[in-house]
């Protein structure tokens, strides 16, 4: 069992993000915000895909409607306007109903602008990400360490984050991001051990989805298995589905996951004797056709050597032999199923769980 950081808690509309809430999967519109009705189909089909808050780019102020549109077409999950340099926008965006507004306070203005839109954030109970960049650090810490390092990146966020709390303002967010994994590991370590925000964890600019899954599978798999991080987004050059698939499967894989199949399967050798590559991926392709809504870790195993060992180990699973397997459950052999029936009969047997 991972040991959470122990964090505050923030509310993000109905959502609580830190401490013991669960991790929460995040993504961004690929739409440009002047395109309202486009992006709110965009919205409403992320969260059927399972998104849980989702961030619209917002460059300026009459685009601030799509939160208000949003909600008048029945999104219910938090919606976060990403602000950059006029804090006008920011104030226009939290009076649409944006459930959260991301800035950076450093390129917002002078401390009466950060002001104001901490009083309007405070007034509507609406939380502030404040986001740091290896790319847009500032230029005395660039100065001072010689280059983005993890130390100047959990600087950065510190600085930021006590500038909120000069106008009495705790209700933050921080997200420290970098195309550097090994950074933003070490980065948000350090920042961890500094404060009790909530932390929004990625990769930055990973790259496509088969690059960009591995890079964050890493980084974010890394700093969870610390115990660290509250939400999350995996970025890739892709459509923001795919960035939801993505996060799940990181935090399947880590053990965050509160349902769901958990797939173990064995890399086959020269003992496998049945079709098992094939047998795994016809599973995979079928997992839609399992009621169940708990989590299950299903083992399917090519060989009678370690096979019987770990399919015991899982809830349910498969050993191969020779053109058949051994039904394993709960590490009792229930019955052996010929080869072109294993998936079927596992399947069914799943659902009677």
């Amino acid at each position: 069992m991972i040991q959470r950081r122990k964090t505050r808690q923030i509310r993000i509309g109905k959502l609580s993000v830190g401490n013991e809430s669960p991790i929460s999967v995040q993504s961004m519109s690929n739409i440009p915000a002047s395109e309202t009705e486009k992006c709110v189909a965009q919205a409403i089909e992320m969260e059927k895909a399972g998104c849980d808050i989702f961030r619209f780019a917002v460059p300026a102020k009459e685009n601030a409607k799509i939160f208000y549109l949003a909600k008048e077409n029945g999104v219910k999950m938090p919606l976060v306007a990403d602000i950059h340099f006029d804090y006008k926008i920011a104030l226009e965006c939290a009076e649409a109903g944006a459930d959260k507004i991301r800035i950076n306070p450093g390129n917002i203005g002078d401390d009466s602008k950060i002001r104001e839109v901490v009083r309007v954030c405070r007034k509507k109970g609406i939380p502030i990400r404040i986001g740091v960049n290896s790319g847009s650090l500032e230029k005395e810490l660039l100065a001072k360490y010689g280059y983005p390092s993890p130390e100047a990146l959990a600087e950065s966020a510190l600085n930021h984050a006590r500038l909120l709390e000069k106008f009495d303002f705790y209700d933050t967010v921080i997200s420290i991001k970098s195309s550097d994994v090994k950074n933003m590991i070490e980065a948000n370590r350090i920042l961890a051990a500094k404060c009790d925000y909530p932390l929004h964890i990625g990769v930055t600019e990973a790259g496509t989805p088969e690059n960009g899954l591995l890079k964050s599978s890493v980084g974010i798999g890394s700093l969870l298995c610390d115990g660290i991080g509250d939400t999350v987004r995996v970025s890739l050059t892709a459509q923001p589905s795919e960035e939801i698939k993505a996060a799940k499967k990181i935090l399947k894989a880590v053990g965050y996951c509160e349902n769901g199949i958990n797939v173990i399967s064995c890399p086959t050798c020269g003992r496998t004797g049945i079709n098992l590559i094939g047998l795994v991926n016809e599973f995979e392709s079928r997992i839609g056709e399992i009621k169940s809504a708990r989590k299950l870790t299903v083992a399917l195993m090519g060989c009678a050597v370690n096979g019987p060992g770990e399919a015991r180990e899982a809830d349910i699973g498969i050993a191969g032999g020779n053109g058949e397997a051994v039904l394993i459950k709960k590490g009792v052999i229930v019955r052996k199923v010929k080869e072109d029936r294993i998936i079927d009969e596992l399947i069914d047997e799943i659902n009677r769980i």
